[in-house]
């Protein structure tokens, strides 16, 4: 429960009969619906959604599931425009038929692509290619992906240089288009792998969603310099 207006950053007080209410009323909502309140310093309203409440109590926020992907059965996306200019990719794949469905993908967008056979091979690459995306799956390397020598290397990567690749994780643990997922492992799409058959369509709805989300600062960000 926020302590203060977001808007004139009086102080919110409530007695316990009201926030018994505002309690009842959060537990009552559907996800993505909120409760209005008024301020009572500026008397204008400041949205409270469930999570907030649930946090202040202590309890276990339980994460949206993963989205709907009927919409691949289709084979169809409605956004079926090519993505243009796109620089080299890179793919980590221990299966060559696998490897080849997702190279295929990237193609079809306009990816240049390339693959390693090693993650030494990988990295070595990396120092002298400016790889616009990176595929990696879970299972390239033996063991569990917490000990993936390549993994763990993108995930300590500086910065300045990471935010310009598309991290892609593929593997059978993964969920399609999970982004709650792919953030809780340092990625920016995470891929089934009974979904590889689809990794065109998973492309060309992931990466529109992403330029249109880190477009226009990574733009900003070239401005300056600081590419």
């Amino acid at each position: 429960m926020i302590k203060n207006c977001p808007l004139c950053r009086a102080a919110l007080k409530f007695n316990e009969n009201q926030l018994a209410k505002i309690d009842q009323a959060l537990e009552a909502l559907k996800p993505g619906k909120h409760l209005t309140v008024k301020c009572p310093q500026c008397r204008k309203g400041i949205k409270l959604f469930a999570q907030e409440k649930k946090d202040a109590l202590g309890a276990v926020v339980h994460p949206p599931g993963p989205p709907n992907l009927d919409w691949l059965k289709s084979g169809r996306f409605e956004e079926e425009e090519k993505v243009e200019d796109v620089p080299m990719a890179l793919v980590l794949h221990p299966d060559a038929a696998g490897r080849d469905k997702v190279k295929e993908g990237m193609e079809s967008v306009g990816y240049l692509v390339v693959t390693s056979e090693t993650v030494q091979d990988a990295i070595e690459q990396m120092r002298f290619i400016n790889f616009a995306c990176i595929a990696f799956h879970s299972d390239f390397e033996p063991g569990e992906l917490a000990d993936s020598v390549f993994h763990d290397y993108m995930r300590r990567m500086p910065m300045d240089r990471r935010r310009y690749i598309f991290y892609i994780l593929l593997g059978p643990g993964c969920h399609s288009l999970y982004d709650l997922e792919a953030l809780a492992h340092s990625a920016n799409l995470v891929v089934s792998e009974q979904d590889i058959d689809h990794f065109d369509l998973i492309l060309r709805k992931a990466i529109p969603d992403y330029e249109e989300l880190f477009g226009a600062i990574l733009e900003e960000l070239g401005s300056y310099g600081k590419r």
